[in-house]
């Protein structure tokens, strides 16, 4: 077993799934010695939006500045999608990062095309717009930029404090109904949350970000993601309880799912944080995906099935109730949405 890296959620790369052929150096010091380096590639990726049709999401279109996420969580479901990139749903997920400098201008040319059908977009379908590589590049704040100049809804996803830098932005959008935040707390204990998502903010941080939005008349959901059956369960109620202390009106839980090679990382995590609690926490996950870590089906991937599924939800049902919010989605409009090019004179300035 590879020793913890401080700094990153895995500390390992596993085979990708995608290669006949994986390397293995004997003496693999990057990865040993230290905390290893995280790494910029660009992304000259040809369109930005991307589109789904999952009855389990409340989006149908998206947009990801980066692939790969510095958060490094553990957990996270997007991981297995750097093998197909070629690289590992692991360490490489959260070192080798694609930046995607283009989007603004991608966005723009979408957005101003006459086939585009006015519809919110969210950013962060996939992986955090506002994770630390956000701080140099501003790839998310250009793109909410251009969505304010079509005045097209957006509806942004994070577990960063970084969003509040944003708020001038996000609050004119707000003021027309085009904006809201999704703020992610996973748990309130900040030694756990330093170990399962290392690079992501500490959930007091999280909560003050609430705060800041809400006091800007930006709507804010608190989505408890994931819920970690018989390591975090427990706190739903007690992060409710504080989002909507600080100002959240919506609230939503995802249980945790753990695709591919995910599942494997989350054991070998642990093993070396929580090894007298391990086989609780797997048992009570595979009682909820019918024997397995993982389910890809429709109305089940989110909630999970079974007696401990119906306990969480029932304490979430509660908790919604007792602490006060609203049980109303906020509404994003697109009718102000503008596709107005520059006139005549402009064109001469």
């Amino acid at each position: 077993m590879k020793p913890v890296i401080k700094g990153r959620g895995s500390a390992e790369n596993p085979a990708v799934r995608f290669e006949r052929i994986n390397f293995v150096a004997d003496d693999d010091s990057s990865v040993d010695d230290g905390a290893p380096e995280t790494v910029y590639y660009e992304d000259k990726t040809k369109t930005i939006i991307s589109y789904n049709q999952s009855p389990d999401v409340s989006f149908d279109a998206s947009i990801n500045p980066y692939r790969g996420c510095e958060h490094g969580c553990v957990y996270c479901y997007a991981r297995p999608t750097h093998e197909y990139l070629g690289l590992s749903a692991g360490l490489d997920f959260e070192t080798k990062i694609f930046v995607k400098r283009n989007a603004p201008r991608l966005l723009r040319k979408e957005l101003g095309s006459a086939k585009w059908v006015p519809k919110p977009v969210a950013i962060s379908g996939v992986t955090d717009c506002y994770q630390p590589a956000e701080k140099h590049f501003r790839i998310t704040r250009e793109c909410l930029e251009v969505l304010k100049e079509f005045r097209n809804p957006v509806g942004v996803v994070t577990k960063n404090y970084l969003v509040t830098r944003d708020l001038d932005i996000l609050s004119d959008m707000a003021e027309v109904d085009c904006a809201s935040v999704v703020i992610s707390v996973t748990t309130l204990d900040g030694e756990l949350s330093r170990k399962m998502e290392p690079r992501a903010s500490q959930p007091q941080y999280r909560l003050r970000a609430i705060a800041k939005l809400a006091a800007a008349n930006i709507p804010v959901t608190v989505l408890i993601a994931p819920v970690i059956p018989g390591l975090t369960d427990h706190e739903i109620p007690a992060i409710m309880k504080e989002a909507s202390e600080r100002g959240a009106t919506e609230a939503g839980y995802v249980m945790l799912r753990l695709p591919y090679g995910v599942a494997d990382l989350f054991s070998t995590w642990l093993e070396h944080h929580y090894p007298h609690r391990k086989k609780k926490i797997l048992r009570r996950i595979e009682s909820m995906r019918e024997g397995g870590f993982n389910s890809s089906q429709y109305g089940v991937r989110m909630r999970g099935k079974g007696i401990f599924a119906e306990q969480i939800e029932k304490i979430f049902r509660v908790s919604y109730g007792k602490f006060g919010f609203s049980r109303r989605k906020t509404t994003l409009d697109t009718s102000r949405f503008k596709r107005e090019g520059p006139t005549q004179l402009e064109l001469f300035r």
